[in-house]
């Protein structure tokens, strides 16, 4: 069963948190500041991170932008604020998703499954007998190998940045709107997703794109969604 690791500041939270997950079958292990978390990351096998922002010598944020420089295991922000720009600065770090307190355990135990199974799903291909892959100019993505190429050197993406990549990839040339990215890949209703699917986006592009600004393969149609171009190479 996977290993969980909660950072909290709030020991009463993490044990709540552990109870909820223990539960489910989950192993969980416990930091209560950033810097605890990221030592524990660099002794233990994690593969899933649920961690707080307000936190004393080392903070969820600055914790968050430290991880995702190696390792795109999934995060998940526990967070006090209920704003948008919260949210969206979470996302904008790195996280894959993000729950808002005080939250109902039935939903955090739903996030976390949701996310486990989409890192499982990429880190576990099965060989294949031919290869499915997916290409546009120099962009290329391997789904069996679960490997994005871009001008043949190998990018690193997080689970939900490479799901929608390879959404898009997969039929080149079709519009899809962020609603329908956002049930595609989160596999719930769209409410207020816009956001969302906007900052991974811009992470894909940052990714894969010469100048994000201008981009060549990943493109806005304005009022309907987004694309990937269809080029030669």
């Amino acid at each position: 069963m996977a290993n969980i690791l909660v950072c909290d500041d709030d020991k009463d939270i993490v044990e709540a948190i552990e109870i909820y997950l223990t539960q489910e079958g989950y192993h969980i292990l416990k930091a209560y500041d950033g810097q605890e978390a990221l030592d524990i990351l660099n002794s233990e096998t994690v593969d899933l991170l649920i961690i707080d922002v307000m936190m004393p010598h080392l903070d969820g944020i600055r914790a968050t932008v430290k991880i995702r420089e190696s390792n795109p295991l999934p995060i998940i922000i526990l967070s006090a604020k209920s704003e948008d720009t919260d949210k969206i600065l979470g996302l904008n770090i790195g996280a894959d998703d993000y729950i808002t307190k005080p939250f109902n355990p039935l939903e955090l135990i739903a996030r976390v499954k949701s996310q486990l199974r989409r890192y499982t799903q990429l880190g576990s291909a099965a060989p294949a007998a031919s290869e499915h892959i997916y290409t546009t100019g120099g962009l290329t993505v391997n789904d069996d190998k679960k490997e994005v190429l871009v001008d043949g050197e190998a990018v690193r993406m997080t689970p939900i940045e490479y799901n929608i990549l390879l959404l898009l990839m997969k039929n080149p040339g079709r519009v899809f709107s962020t609603t329908q990215i956002y049930e595609s890949i989160w596999n719930e209703d769209a409410l207020a997703a816009d956001n969302t699917v906007a900052v991974h986006v811009r992470h894909i592009r940052e990714k894969i794109e010469i100048n994000p600004r201008d981009p060549r393969y990943l493109k806005v149609v304005w009022g309907l969604g987004y694309k990937i171009e269809r080029l030669s190479r």
